[in-house]
């Protein structure tokens, strides 16, 4: 059971490795800040939470405040994302020419 769990945890630790490491390349490689937002939030939490999962296998001990934190991450990182990006757009930060609608303009009476 120990080796099960020990293998799990393992594989749990690269998948949210790999998801981290992604992000972190979304980071550099997406057009505009609010695809680089997008990017980082989503493959973080994801990996983060597959990464807390992994040490929750390996140490049993510290599942509580693994699953705590886990919790934490889940209800801050899209908050703070969303409110990364509505700081961005009220700051007026550059677009990819590849944006076509802004959904949040038309809804604040900005759009032209």
């Amino acid at each position: 059971m120990d080796a099960m769990l020990g293998l799990m945890g393992g594989l749990l630790l690269v998948a949210g490795s790999l998801f981290l490491l992604l992000g972190g390349l979304g980071l550099v490689r997406m057009p505009d800040v609010f695809n680089r937002i997008q990017a980082g939030t989503k493959a973080t939490t994801l990996g983060t939470m597959l990464t807390l999962a992994g040490m929750a296998c390996l140490q049993p001990d510290w599942t509580v405040k693994l699953l705590l934190i886990g919790l934490f991450i889940l209800l801050t990182n899209p908050l703070s994302s969303q409110v990364m990006a509505r700081a961005a757009h009220r700051t007026g930060s550059a677009k990819t020419p590849l944006t076509v609608v802004d959904r949040l303009a038309e809804d604040t009476g900005e759009a032209t």
